[in-house]
């Protein structure tokens, strides 16, 4: 039995009717040639059911068509969010991902990074739990865009709108008649549990509302936590406040129902503000006012700028804030 030969990049450069040069720099996505002639090539690869060698374009390039990202949690709906849109924007370019979960823990992100640098990704897409880290893009030199959260030394960062978001989930409890505000955050502190905390603080002042540290309560960001601490603060000293703003969803999520459990009603005695906008926190009952993160733009920026940093192209703007809105539901 005779094996069919397998189409070669001769073999579309002749169909074509251009040289394997040119079809080389369409492949690469390297420019030179007229958008005319990109469609032909494109065209032409389809129709010879050609498939360019990855592995040895990757040689000649010295690139793997890939970018790692490192993320937090992975199971976190919010940065899952960020990465289903970050696949999305990538394989229109024809790179994989390579995701890591770092689990919040600075030793493993440190491993993650030694992996992603020997798998020679040609740069990383970085959720930082670290609140300074080694400036890797210059000792490694391979591109990095932090994400999400800033830490010191980051060269290249792309945030949401931390500290507005504060303010609007404040200036949402403070408008609805809330006086004695509790502020409900992750024990980590990053950076955007700082910058929600400014915004906090900024609603308090405009209300001319002191603030109060011992209204400051911190927990780990999650339902189970959250609701623990919120009944471990209903024993100990009563229904003390009249409005939450909890730093996420499930952290509102855990006080709303301790407190309907033991008598509250939300809105009405307490009102309840989380973050991130999560799917639990419009279906959970009553659904929550929350500040929405919009996880497309967070992702499309990053996407862009990683892959303009890869090709050496200038970037302007070396931090970008992307806006955040507020989402009014029952809790509030």
């Amino acid at each position: 039995m005779i094996e069919k030969r397998k189409t070669s990049i001769i073999d579309v450069a002749k169909r074509a009717g251009v040289s394997t040069a040119t079809v080389s720099r369409v492949i690469n996505g390297n420019g030179g040639y007229s958008k005319e002639t990109e469609e032909k090539v494109i065209r032409t690869i389809k129709e010879c059911g050609f498939t360019p060698n990855v592995n040895a374009i990757g040689l000649r390039t010295n690139r793997s068509q890939s970018v790692g990202v490192i993320v937090p949690d992975i199971t976190n709906e919010f940065f899952a969010k960020i990465i289903h849109n970050l696949d999305i924007f990538f394989l229109k370019y024809k790179y994989s991902l390579l995701i890591s979960d770092s689990n919040e823990d600075y030793d493993v992100e440190d491993m993650h990074i030694k992996n992603l640098i020997e798998k020679n990704v040609d740069g990383i897409i970085y959720i930082s739990g670290q609140n300074e880290i080694k400036n890797i893009g210059n000792v490694q030199n391979i591109p990095v865009v932090y994400i999400d959260r800033a830490p010191r030394n980051a060269e290249v960062l792309i945030l949401s709108d931390n500290e507005n978001g504060g303010y609007l989930a404040t200036k949402e409890l403070l408008e609805k008649g809330c006086r004695r505000i509790m502020f409900l955050r992750d024990l980590r502190y990053a950076s955007t549990i700082r910058s929600r905390k400014a915004g906090f603080i900024k609603a308090l002042e405009e209300y001319q509302i002191p603030y109060d540290d011992k209204m400051e309560i911190s927990c780990f960001p999650e339902y189970k936590n959250a609701k623990e601490t919120m009944e471990r603060l209903l024993n100990a000293k009563g229904c003390f406040f009249d409005g939450i703003f909890a730093t996420n969803d499930m952290m509102a999520l855990g006080c709303i129902n301790v407190l309907k459990k033991e008598g509250y009603r939300v809105p009405e005695d307490v009102k309840v503000v989380g973050f991130d906008n999560v799917s639990l926190s419009e279906f959970s009952s009553p659904p929550i006012t929350t500040i929405t993160q919009d996880t497309s733009q967070l992702a499309l920026c990053a996407g862009k700028t990683i892959l303009r940093m890869i090709q050496n192209k200038e970037i302007k703007e070396k931090k970008t804030i992307i806006p955040v809105s507020l989402e009014i539901r029952s809790s509030s």
